[in-house]
């Protein structure tokens, strides 16, 4: 056969075999090499939950974190801030952390400042979620702690 002849049939044969693949396989490519939302995580369906909402000055509180993406499904290895206007958070004012495989993170809050006020002994705690292109989101949701 002739050189030319070989080449053009597997020129033809490897353009209709991309051809088939693409019209075939369209939809699953389209999903592997597109951003997934599944991994983006949601302020609206994330959760911030604190306990005892009362405490006394000098206890800990923990303060639970559930990311959720926007299906309601957890989200691991998500970076967590925890920000704080009166105690501390694990130590500081603020507090970072990464979620386990349930979209889970724990946190501590304590205050060893005395009240003047009752007004003046509540903690406002909010948190923030870090997404996929590293864009700090805060949750919907914030806590509120009294110290007495």
């Amino acid at each position: 056969m002739d050189k030319k002849f070989v080449a053009l049939m597997m020129v033809f044969f490897l353009v209709f075999g991309v051809f088939i693949t693409s019209t075939l396989f369209n939809k699953q490519i389209a999903n592997f090499a597109r951003a997934s939302t599944e991994t983006d995580p949601s302020a609206q369906t994330s959760l911030i939950f604190a306990w005892p909402l009362t405490a006394k000055i000098g206890d800990k509180v923990d303060v639970n974190v559930f990311i959720r993406n926007a299906n309601n499904l957890p989200l691991d290895k998500k970076l967590v801030k925890v920000v704080t206007d009166l105690g501390t958070i694990d130590g500081a004012k603020e507090s970072t952390a990464e979620t386990d495989k349930t979209g889970h993170v724990n946190f501590k809050l304590t205050t060893d400042t005395p009240c003047p006020t009752t007004d003046k002994c509540t903690a406002n705690i909010t948190a923030f979620v870090t997404d996929t292109s590293q864009v700090s989101h805060q949750l919907n949701q914030t806590v509120t702690v009294k110290f007495e």
